[in-house]
């Protein structure tokens, strides 16, 4: 590991690593760009830059469209388009980061709880898990869009997980995300913070959410606690 991702802050006491689903555990951009175009031509007759649509990425879908739409009737017929999209290519635009399961096996092998804190439905979340061969048994908590928690950035999402997995001391728990959100829930809630440079973002685009680490590939993850 090189200089500039060694840690900042204090790890020796971390029992349980959380993860973002999209661009963290699953690479699912062309995924999600793909059915973002799509609905954006059936609905506003062209399709905005793809950063537009990145640059709230890791939000709820219907939070993300609002911000397109031109009231909330239209935010929510969208929200129809792009699931359907979504739901009918899903499968061959998703891809599995490479070493993440690898990852997710030596953490547990060695005795770290393992947690997923996503904007995404549960179904969906479930699919995609599956999808890249990576099992939901893995998992001491699953966090999703259908719990009754404000969304990230607030810390709530975080603090379910942890206490679904009994992890008492925010402290105790890192957080590894490829987006800003992630991080900002992470800081929040009180627990260590890895942004994932494997994910669609960059060093600039995470800068202001202030990780404690930089980890650039899966395998990472692993070569910091272990």
């Amino acid at each position: 590991m090189s200089e500039d991702l060694r840690p900042e802050r204090g790890f020796g006491s971390v029992e349980m690593v959380l993860f973002d689903l999209d661009g963290t555990l699953i690479d699912s951009r062309e995924l999600i760009l793909g059915s973002y175009r799509h609905t954006m031509e059936a609905h506003l007759g062209w399709v905005p830059p793809d950063e537009a649509w990145l640059v709230n990425m890791g939000k709820p879908l219907v939070i993300q469209l609002r911000g397109f739409a031109s009231d909330e009737n239209q935010a929510l017929s969208m929200m129809e388009t792009y699931r359907r999209h979504n739901a009918r290519t899903h499968d061959d635009a998703l891809r599995p980061f490479p070493g993440m399961d690898d990852t997710l096996r030596r953490l547990r092998a060695a005795g770290y709880r393992l947690g997923v804190v996503t904007s995404k439905l549960g179904d969906m979340a479930l699919r995609g898990l599956e999808s890249c061969g990576l099992s939901l048994e893995w998992f001491d908590a699953f966090v999703t869009a259908d719990d009754p928690v404000p969304h990230k950035p607030d810390p709530g999402p975080v603090t379910l997980a942890l206490d679904r997995a009994s992890v008492g001391d925010a402290g105790r728990a890192l957080f590894v995300g490829d987006a800003i959100w992630d991080l900002m829930a992470g800081r929040a809630a009180g627990t260590l913070t890895a942004a994932a440079l494997w994910g669609p973002f960059g060093r600039d685009d995470l800068e202001a959410g202030e990780p404690d680490y930089w980890l650039a590939r899966p395998a990472e993850v692993a070569e910091l606690l272990l």
